[in-house]
C-alpha cells in the first residue's frame, strides 16, 4: 500500500447552476475559476491563488436519473481503482459508477459506503507535482467530516478500505463522540453519528478562511444560509456549516479576528 493510498486528493461540487455556484464560492471563499481540460464538458477548476483546490460541474444526466442531489464530494486516492471498487462492494457498499478513465487525468469510480455516504475513488495518471499547501492555508480544503448512521461501523469500513487510524475521540455531550481519523499519521477528518436534522449519511467538507465572522456575513449576503455555528473547536479555530444557494451543505473553518 503506497503512502498516497487513503489520502483525500480532490473535492468536487456537482450542482444545478454552475454559474451561480461559481459566483457564490468566489465571494465567500475567495476562489477564482478556470475552465478544465475535459473535452466536451463544462468542467471548472476552483483555484486559491495559483493552486487548484476543487472542481465544479453540472450534475450529469446519469446521476440525475439516479436521483443524485447537488452535493460536494471527495476523491480518495487508491492504488488500484478497480480493486478498491470491488472491495467496497464486498464490504457491503454500493458501486454508483463503475471505474472510468478521464484521459490524461486518471481513473475513478463513484461508490457509497454501507451506510449510504457517497465517495469517489481515484488514481492519478501521473503523480501531482509540488508540495501540499501548509495546513490552514486560506482557500484550501482543510477537513473531511462524515455524518454516519453508526460511527463505529463506519470507522471499521474506512479503516479496512484505506488504512485510516484513530485519532482522539472527543466527547461532545448530547452530540455523542466525535472520532478523529488519520492518514499517514496526520489527522485529516472526523466521524460522528449524524444528528436528526441531517436526513442521510453524508460527507461534509471544510474550507479554510481567514475570518469566520466575515465569511459568515458573505454567505448571508450572497444568498446562502448558516445552519450551525460559529462554534469554537479545539485550538483557536471556529467552524460553521451552511447551505449554498442551490441547497448544498458546506462548512467553513477559521479564526476570529
Amino acid at each position: 500500500m503506497s503512502r498516497s493510498h487513503g489520502a483525500f486528493v480532490w473535492h468536487e461540487l456537482m450542482t444545478t447552476d454552475i454559474d451561480a455556484a461559481q459566483k457564490f464560492y468566489a465571494a465567500v471563499v475567495g476562489w477564482t475559476a478556470q475552465k478544465g481540460q475535459t473535452p466536451g464538458m463544462d468542467y471548472r477548476e476552483f483555484r486559491a491563488g495559483e493552486r487548484m483546490v476543487a472542481g465544479l460541474m453540472a450534475i450529469p444526466d446519469e446521476a440525475k436519473a439516479m436521483g443524485a442531489p447537488p452535493m460536494w464530494s471527495g476523491y480518495v486516492s487508491v492504488d488500484d481503482v478497480d480493486a478498491a471498487t470491488d472491495k467496497v462492494a464486498r464490504l457491503g457498499g454500493r458501486v454508483c459508477r463503475p471505474p472510468h478513465d478521464i484521459p490524461g487525468v486518471g481513473r475513478f469510480s463513484v461508490v457509497a459506503d454501507p451506510q449510504g455516504a457517497v465517495l469517489n475513488l481515484f488514481k492519478f495518471a501521473s503523480p501531482p507535482q509540488g508540495a501540499p499547501a501548509p495546513v490552514g492555508t486560506p482557500g484550501t480544503i482543510g477537513w473531511n467530516e462524515l455524518y454516519a448512521l453508526d460511527r463505529e461501523k463506519a470507522f471499521a469500513f474506512y479503516s479496512d478500505m484505506f488504512g485510516w487510524t484513530r485519532g482522539a475521540a472527543i466527547d461532545m455531550g448530547p452530540g455523542g463522540v466525535y472520532q478523529l481519523f488519520a492518514h499517514d499519521g496526520k489527522d485529516i477528518g472526523g466521524m460522528m453519528n449524524k444528528p436528526e436534522s441531517v436526513p442521510v449519511a453524508l460527507w461534509d467538507f471544510y474550507f479554510n478562511i481567514e475570518n469566520i465572522d466575515a465569511a459568515i456575513e458573505r454567505v448571508k449576503a450572497n444568498g446562502g444560509q448558516i445552519v450551525n455555528g460559529p462554534m469554537q473547536v479545539p485550538g483557536d479555530g471556529f467552524v460553521a456549516q451552511g447551505l449554498d444557494p442551490q441547497g448544498v451543505l458546506f462548512a467553513l473553518v477559521g479564526p476570529r479576528a
